[in-house]
Order: structure tokens, then C-alpha cells, then sequence
């Protein structure tokens, strides 16, 4: 898989700056996932070049959509054990990042990764991503989010956090299924996808799409609607 002269070599080719302190820290993010892995399963991906692939590389490509040196602000929703708003906060000091988990445990495991690594532009949220929405609306310049849920339900919980003209970013594999049954409720959030990033992850080649869609006015104080009502909406797009 990835070594870590191929990490550096692919995240250069990113256009994103590298540097010892950032090497030491993803290392120390790596032990201490390593750590903790064995008392909560934080991860399946655990092997130490798998994991500079699959977690820490793959977090960075988001770099393919939008310049994330040219933003102040970005929240991860539903962002596990940091991936990919932990490395996004370790690459870039512009970035007032906000990991919003649900999981008590990973909430844990993260603000352990704060305080080791000093990060300072850093916030962990423990609540439920549908709740912190209705509270926290037209908040972020960028919203991002990986592999959580469908397209249209992440749609409707995360762009009402977002400011207008900002950007939602979700880190996805293949796309277009999801995307068809979306478009109708991302035009009902005022949100138009720009633009469809599709690239295989170096070294393995899986595949992977990275959606640009931007929000062009105010989320309607309806959104997001309760969890199971968003839920039951898909599956009756579904049919």
C-alpha cells in the first residue's frame, strides 16, 4: 500500500504543504488510533500504510474540489475517529475545524488526538449532527462528510450549516445512483451540485467521487425535519 515517501510525494502533488511537524503529528494520530483501536473499534483499517492511504490520503483529496487554504471554517459531520476533518485540521492552521460525532467514545478518542497534537483550531461536538443543525445554521464556509449515510439525507442535515455561497463537500465512492435520486431535494435546499469529482485512490485504484455543491440561498427554517422523517422521504423516493 501507501509508504509514507508515497504519501508525501501524493500529497505534494495535492498542492498541499508538507512538512516535519506535520509528518510527526500524523504519526502520533496513528499510534494513538492504534491505541485505542483495541479498546473501541474505532476503525477496521489499521495497518500502518493502509491507513496513510485509505485515511489520512484519502481525507486530503478533498483538496481536488475546492482550495481549502482560500477558507476559515469547515465542520465534519458524523466524523468517526477524525477522517476526514482531524487530518484537514492538521494540514491546514486556516481552518477552524468543528467534528461533530455522535458517539460518546469517539468523541473521546478525538479530543485525546486535540490535545496531543496542540491543535488548537479544533472543536469536538458530541451530539446528534440533525439536532446541532437546527441550532447552528448558515455557519460554515464548508461542510464535508464521509461515507455516512445517502446522499439525500446528508443533504438535508448538513446544508442548513452552511453559509450561503459555501460549500458542501461529501467524500463518497461510486456516485451516481445517489445522485439522480437527490437532485430534487439539493434544489429544494437552494444548494446546485457544481461539479463531480471522480478519481481512483492512488496505489489500489478503488474508486472514488468527491461532490462540489454549492448553496446559492437560505436553508428553509424546515430543515432538517426529524430523523425518521427524512428517512421514510428517501424511502419513498426509492420505490
Amino acid at each position: 500500500l501507501m509508504n509514507k515517501e508515497e504519501f508525501v510525494k501524493e500529497v505534494e502533488n495535492l498542492d498541499i504543504k508538507i512538512n516535519e511537524k506535520i509528518l510527526k503529528n500524523l504519526d502520533e494520530y496513528f499510534n494513538l488510533l492504534n491505541e485505542w483501536n483495541k479498546k473501541f473499534n474505532l476503525t477496521r483499517i489499521v495497518e500502518e500504510k493502509e491507513v496513510y492511504l485509505k485515511h489520512f490520503y484519502d481525507s486530503l483529496a478533498i483538496q481536488k474540489s475546492v482550495n481549502m487554504y482560500d477558507f476559515s471554517s469547515l465542520i465534519d459531520v458524523g466524523t468517526g475517529a477524525g477522517f476526514p476533518g482531524m487530518v484537514l485540521a492538521i494540514f491546514f492552521s486556516n481552518l477552524k475545524v468543528t467534528l461533530l460525532e455522535a458517539n460518546t467514545k469517539k468523541c473521546l478518542f478525538l479530543q485525546k488526538v486535540k490535545e496531543k497534537l496542540n491543535l488548537d483550531n479544533v472543536e469536538i461536538i458530541n451530539e446528534r449532527s440533525e439536532k446541532y443543525a437546527k441550532t447552528n445554521r448558515e455557519k460554515y464556509d464548508i461542510a464535508t462528510c464521509r461515507a455516512v449515510s445517502h446522499l439525500t439525507v446528508i443533504s438535508e442535515i448538513i446544508i442548513p450549516m452552511i453559509k450561503v455561497s459555501g460549500y458542501f463537500l461529501p467524500l463518497k465512492g461510486e456516485i451516481d445512483v445517489e445522485i439522480n435520486e437527490s437532485l430534487k431535494k439539493i434544489k429544494e435546499l437552494n444548494s446546485i451540485i457544481l461539479n463531480v469529482i471522480r478519481y481512483n485512490l492512488p496505489i489500489e485504484n478503488s474508486k472514488r467521487s468527491i461532490l462540489v455543491i454549492q448553496k446559492k440561498d437560505k436553508t428553509d427554517i424546515k430543515y432538517p425535519r426529524e430523523y425518521n422523517k427524512i428517512i421514510k422521504d428517501l424511502k419513498i423516493r426509492q420505490k
